[in-house]
């Protein structure tokens, strides 16, 4: 009788309990990288703040790991509806995407990652070019990065000549200023690299400090170079154009209008990350090495000389590229970029 009255009681409970909205409209998201790595982190804090500003009406099924996604073909699984949003990376794109890959090299002297989101915008908004690259998706947030440096198995890098002969992983912008250095640049998706390292396939990897935790890398690479590798911005969270047509136009406003949040998110967990990875290399056999101003120099001209090369190359597909190389390097010079809102294949930024 005892656990009738229970059960009764359980039921009323139950029945009298506010009963949780269901959503209106159920999105996707994918993401090659795991749920604990800094980029997912931020993903997770943009669909929470999508969710609770939406009061429920939106809400999301992930997909981590490169569980329905991949690094390299992100663009193109995106645009035809793999995932409705999710992580993208034209820097790694195998067509396609030349522009976007390239420009991503012509931020020389880039001071910061919110300076690095500011000119892509400026770029973006001027140059029709990536637009018409980034065909069928919205993209819902920009994004820089930490400046990388090289991070080798065996060999330590004190000056530019420890360079020569070194397989190394890297962006494609840092390809001929490697080439030029004597070393064998390779350029593989992120996700790949903990493996070459392993096997030697490789013998380093140009990246920052924070995948020395984030990536593991500690487990496989021993000496960390602070050399300073200029890099850009690049559009890399999209949401299908299928998916976007999907949603109600107040939702619509609402998904564009957290382009800043998630960007802000993004930002902040790069940002910490680095400073894990360099406290974390201390006490897990990584050796930090400084790198002599007079060779960064020497660095910074050479990787200019090789962006103004990169954008003459874009003529072969068509693509004039000297103008977006000269425009970024403008808005570089004056600092603190700041463009009009750029309606972006309907997306406001």
């Amino acid at each position: 009788m005892r656990a009738l009255l229970s059960l009764a009681l359980s039921l009323v409970i139950a029945a009298c309990a506010p009963q949780h909205k269901q959503a209106e409209v159920t999105l996707t998201f994918a993401s090659p990288y795991p749920p604990g790595h800094p980029f997912s982190k931020s993903d997770t804090v943009w669909m929470k703040h999508i969710e609770a500003a939406s009061h429920g009406r939106i809400a999301f099924r992930t997909f981590w790991s490169g569980s329905l996604i991949s690094s390299d073909m992100s663009m193109i699984e995106i645009r035809h509806g793999l995932a409705d949003i999710g992580l993208i990376t034209p820097i790694y794109a195998r067509g396609g995407a030349h522009m976007l890959r390239a420009q991503s090299g012509f931020y020389g002297g880039v001071a910061s990652i919110d300076d690095q989101v500011a000119v892509y915008d400026c770029l973006a908004a001027k140059f029709p070019e990536f637009d018409n690259e980034l065909a069928g998706l919205h993209v819902l947030a920009v994004q820089g990065g930490n400046f990388p440096g090289v991070l080798t198995r065996s060999k330590p890098v004190h000056t530019l000549a420890d360079l020569k002969g070194l397989r190394l992983r890297a962006q494609s912008d840092a390809i001929d200023v490697l080439r030029a250095l004597g070393a064998d640049p390779v350029n593989m998706p992120m996700g790949e690299v903990y493996s070459a390292l392993a096997k030697g396939v490789i013998d380093g990897v140009v990246a920052p400090a924070d995948t020395i935790k984030s990536l593991h890398f500690a487990e496989v690479a021993h000496h960390f170079t602070t050399l300073r590798f200029s890099r850009g911005g690049y559009p890399a969270r999209a949401m299908s154009d299928a998916a976007w047509k999907r949603l109600p136009p107040d939702l619509r406003d609402l998904v564009a209008g957290s382009k800043g949040v998630w960007e802000k998110a993004l930002g902040e967990q790069i940002t910490s990350s680095e400073k894990a990875g360099i406290e974390y290399a201390s006490g897990h056999g990584v050796e930090m090495i400084p790198f002599p101003e007079e060779e960064q120099r020497k660095l910074d001209a050479l990787y200019n000389r090789f962006a103004l090369d990169q954008a003459h190359r874009l003529a072969a597909v068509g693509l004039d590229g000297e103008p977006v190389f000269r425009e970024a390097q403008r808005l570089i010079a004056n600092g603190k970029p700041s463009c009009p809102a750029h309606q972006f294949n309907g997306v406001v930024k």
